[in-house]
């Protein structure tokens, strides 16, 4: 299929540190430590699908590396502590459980000279909701637009006047080569980690794993996020050839015929042999694969709908219309709405 090659283990992985203090709530810590571990691995894993992709290693840093009970009695188990935490390429800070009362605000000394010198280094800083808090506690902030949950509004105006507070945004970048990255309220951890993933890994590694975590507008259900299955090593050397085959030459006219001429079996054969070895018949495997890369198009290029139809195979922009939003539940424009905004959030 095109677009894909395969991924060059010799890149560094990419190193992210997650700041947890004692008023971390438990969601947000630990999805990010689980999609962030999913990268580069998990496309290939659930698809058989070479997925070129930087990894990124997620390691939870405190104050200590001794485990502690954080916000609604989560234990937090940290992996470094702050004076072990090398200089990172990520620090994101999830959200905390606060007073109203700014003035009742935890301090937070150690990790806002943390979180500064981490900068300093050249690290960028993510928040999730009042995870800005902290972040604004240690001057950071200052003179640039920065987001949190709509509630802390009053706590920016009154605590952080230099801060920028922009209440209506889900993301903002702000500082000198956008490096410092905040989100609005606790389910907006989603957002950041797609534009995240983005960032470092790509916005294709982000397409990704937005469909292996269901992330996104779910309104449709799971067909616009599912994946053509991992093919199995069925041994059949002839089918596996003709699978080969069809991985260039999808697009061509008559693949099935073409397949079975290749193969030098019987057409009856053929057809038996090709669902037992793949689980697909001939024709659903061909359009599962056309669909597979007219989806890839859709997400990553500018191309025309008639003219991705044209790309995969289909000389009928009608039919190519409903064949793929019977096979994912959405028409091409909305699927290519709901998933080319990933690649804008590389910058």
């Amino acid at each position: 299929m095109t677009g894909y090659v395969r991924p060059d283990r010799r890149l560094p992985p990419v190193t992210a540190h997650l700041l947890a203090v004692p008023e971390t709530t438990p969601t947000a810590l630990y999805a990010f430590r689980e999609v962030f571990h999913a990268a580069g691995r998990a496309w290939t894993e659930l698809t058989g699908e070479p997925a070129p992709s930087v990894r990124i290693e997620a390691r939870i840093v405190a104050r200590e590396k001794s485990q502690f009970t954080a916000a609604l009695g989560a234990p937090v188990q940290p992996d470094l502590a702050l004076a072990a935490a090398a200089p990172a390429d990520l620090v994101v800070v999830t959200d905390l459980a606060l007073h109203p009362d700014p003035a009742g605000l935890p301090s937070w000394h150690a990790e806002c000279d943390w979180l500064r010198a981490q900068y300093a280094a050249g690290a960028i800083l993510a928040s999730v909701c009042t995870g800005a808090v902290l972040i604004a506690e240690s001057g950071l902030l200052d003179g640039t637009e920065a987001t949190s949950h709509w509630s802390a509004g009053e706590m920016f105006r009154s605590r952080y006047p230099a801060v920028r507070f922009r209440p209506e945004r889900i993301l903002c970048q702000g500082g000198p080569g956008h490096r410092i990255v905040t989100s609005g309220g606790p389910g907006s951890w989603e957002d950041l980690a797609m534009h995240l993933v983005a960032r470092f890994c790509g916005p294709e590694e982000a397409v990704r794993l937005a469909k292996v975590f269901v992330l996104g507008d779910r309104s449709a259900g799971q067909l616009p996020f599912t994946a053509m299955g991992r093919a199995g090593n069925h041994g059949d050397a002839a089918i596996g050839a003709c699978q080969e085959w069809l991985a260039d030459h999808y697009a061509e006219t008559r693949p099935v015929a073409r397949m079975a001429a290749r193969s030098g079996l019987a057409e009856r054969s053929f057809k038996r042999r090709f669902k037992a070895a793949t689980g697909y018949t001939p024709v659903d495997y061909v359009q599962a694969l056309r669909i597979e890369e007219a989806k890839h198009l859709l997400e990553v290029g500018a191309m025309s709908i008639d003219d991705v139809a044209q790309a995969v195979g289909y000389e009928d922009p009608s039919f190519f219309r409903r064949l793929f939003k019977r096979r994912t539940g959405v028409t091409p424009a909305r699927y290519r709405r709901q998933f080319s905004r990933f690649g804008g959030w590389k910058d």
